[in-house]
């Protein structure tokens, strides 16, 4: 059960330079909407009340 040893490098068959490329761009776009949704709100209750 515990015969397969994975490198301390990491597992050949992944592709870290996409991962972190994809993780990069889940954080950006996840701040993007964060701060899309602050104005929104800020808009909404400047106009709205």
């Amino acid at each position: 059960m515990a015969d397969h040893q994975v490198p301390a490098t990491g597992h050949p068959d992944m592709d870290y330079a996409e991962h972190d490329k994809t993780y990069a761009m889940f954080v950006s776009l996840t701040k993007w909407v964060v701060i899309a949704s602050a104005v929104l709100l800020i808009f909404m209750a400047y106009f709205l009340l």
